[in-house]
Parts: C-alpha cells; structure tokens; sequence
C-alpha cells in the first residue's frame, strides 16, 4: 500500500471538488456478454459465481482508481482489493463472504469454495475492523435489472467500490447480464468505469485464457 501524494496528484482538484459531496457516489450499469464465457463454465463445472465475482475482482486490481480508497481526507493505493461478496443462507437471509484475490484461478477457485462452506455454517454481517482493501459484491439472479444503487455509509467516508449482477436474458443470439459498477466520483470517472467495463468484457471474451483450462 502506498499514500497518494494529493499535491501533486493530477486529479487533487476533483479529489477536493467531489470529496465535498454529501453523496459523492455514482452508479453505471451495462449489460455484458457471456454468450462465450457461460457455456465454457458451465460445461468445466466451475461455479458461475465464483467465476463472475473472480473475474470482476481481476479487472479491479489490473485499474488503479479501483484500489484507490479514501482515509481520514487521505488517498492510498493498495497493491490488491479482494472481493467481498452476499452468500444466500437459510431463511432467504444472506451472509457476507470475504474472499482472498489470487491471481491463478484454479487456486482461488479452491479457496473461494472453502470460504463459501464455512460461511454457509457461520454466517456473519461483520467485515474486518477498519478493512477497505475490498471490492463489495452481489448477485441478483432473479432480475435483469436496468439500474441498482447499493447502501452505504456517509460516515465517515465509504470509498470501496460496489458491483452488482442481475439474471442472464437472450438478446438475438447473444447471452447477455446486467452489471452495475458504483464508485467514489473523488476517485475515479466515468471513464475509469468505461475502461473497467471494457476489461470485464474482454475476459468474458477469452475464458480459457482468463481461468485456464479447468
């Protein structure tokens, strides 16, 4: 982890600016294409959603402004944000599961399904003390929703970027999924999110590249 020097940094004007907001948040969503990606999971047996929450976690950490996060009017960098996800447990109730971002798939693949278990049997709405090395994740399967906005914390400062992902639907002949992607605007832009939308597509695009073949 590294702190940003705000001084010289090249957006300390928009970082003062929109820092100032009493909701400095700002929410996209798009659909994205899995026409190739789903069937290449399905047919290997790899769960749909660790693969989604791994690859939405990979093109964070490849896009500084998502390991950007915001302390006490201070910016730092971490060098990697893992994802924190909704588990669905008992009672239509959910439970939040921290996962551990490796790189290499098939490890974190073999991680994320221990933590999935363990937090199945102890489920739990506490995060680490004071972490925001995280990246805060949810699906919503039963949707395909055009627009989602996630709670959060005015204060002090939340700056940990939230995604979320809806049902799959048929457009034409393509395989499509809502994803909606929330940041703090002192941090990043609209064109942050652009690029991080390009990246997720692009891994979609090449799943035995991106997972290796499972």
């Amino acid at each position: 982890m590294r702190q940003i020097d705000i001084q010289t940094w090249p957006r300390r004007e928009h970082f003062k600016v929109f820092s100032a907001f009493e909701y400095p948040h700002f929410s996209l969503c798009a659909n994205v294409d899995l026409t190739v990606f789903y069937p290449f999971v399905k047919q290997r047996g790899i769960s749909f959603t660790v693969a989604v929450v791994y690859v939405l976690a990979r093109a964070a950490n490849a896009i500084p402004e998502f390991r950007y996060r915001i302390r006490s009017g201070k910016v730092v960098e971490h060098e990697i944000v893992h994802p924190s996800g909704t588990i669905l447990t008992d009672d239509d109730l959910f439970s939040f599961c921290t996962f551990e971002y490796i790189e290499n798939f098939s490890e974190f693949a073999a991680k994320a399904a221990e933590r999935i278990a363990y937090v199945k049997d102890d489920p739990t709405l506490e995060d680490g003390p004071e972490q925001d090395d995280l990246l805060y994740m949810t699906a919503i399967p039963w949707v395909s929703f055009t627009s989602f906005m996630h709670p959060l914390r005015l204060q002090p400062a939340d700056s940990v970027p939230r995604f979320a992902w809806g049902k799959l639907f048929k457009e034409d002949e393509s395989l499509k999924m809502p994803l909606s992607v929330q940041g703090h605007h002192a941090l990043m832009d609209g064109i942050h999110v652009g690029r991080y939308y390009a990246e997720v597509q692009d891994y979609f695009q090449q799943p035995a590249a991106v997972l290796g073949e499972v």
